[in-house]
């Protein structure tokens, strides 16, 4: 058993570095800083890691399950602006820079495993390790392309479309997220949701 645990870290923490390592050159001593100031922490589905409304201080690193980023209107309306599967770093970027109160809910749609960041504590590191602050601008850079990217997809595709590409980037996305749920992310309804798929199926 120890050496099956042994093995799966092993395999966890190449699986981070060759993440991080995409960005820029992560070296493992860069790693071994960020993850003294990382706590690692199992969340059962439903908890809510960020909440509407709460001023956060953490960013995240989902390394197991499927994390959804969703807007609320006033009269309870939800509209799911992102789903998260591992290996990807998950903040509400904007409060967390401006300490301000959280527009969205960060919510764990499956059982997960993350590990958690202060963010002050990574900005300090940051100034002191020039791969760290190069690593971290690289990812926001990232950040910034899926967002403009998923403002194109709403602009330019319809339904189908988005459903396809949503397909492309996660391709077990139906058994792993509710249809309601996709549905939400698509800006339809799931009754639309399942016409489309059955037109897709040949029904």
């Amino acid at each position: 058993m120890y050496i099956y645990v042994s093995i799966f870290k092993y395999l966890l923490l190449n699986n981070i570095i060759s993440f991080f390592n995409q960005f820029s050159d992560f070296s493992e001593e860069t790693f071994i800083e960020l993850q003294n100031i990382a706590k690692f922490k199992k969340i059962d589905a439903g908890t809510q890691i960020v909440k509407f409304g709460e001023v956060p201080s953490k960013v995240y690193l989902l390394v197991s399950g499927v994390i959804r980023c969703y807007l609320s209107t006033e009269s309870g309306k939800e509209f799911n602006k992102s789903f998260y599967l591992p290996i990807n770093v998950m903040a509400s970027l904007t409060a967390l820079k401006n300490k301000s109160e959280s527009i969205f809910t960060f919510e764990a749609l499956l059982d997960c495993e993350i590990y958690e960041v202060d963010y002050t504590k990574l900005m300090n590191l940051c100034e002191k390790n020039h791969g760290l602050s190069k690593l971290y601008t690289s990812v926001l850079e990232d950040v910034y392309t899926k967002y403009e990217n998923r403002l194109v997809e709403l602009i330019s595709l319809d339904a189908r479309e988005r459903y396809l590409e949503l397909r492309k980037q996660i391709p077990e996305v139906d058994d792993l997220i509710p249809q309601y749920h996709i549905a939400s992310y698509l800006g339809i309804t799931a009754v639309q949701l399942s016409r489309i798929r059955k037109k897709m199926d040949g029904h």
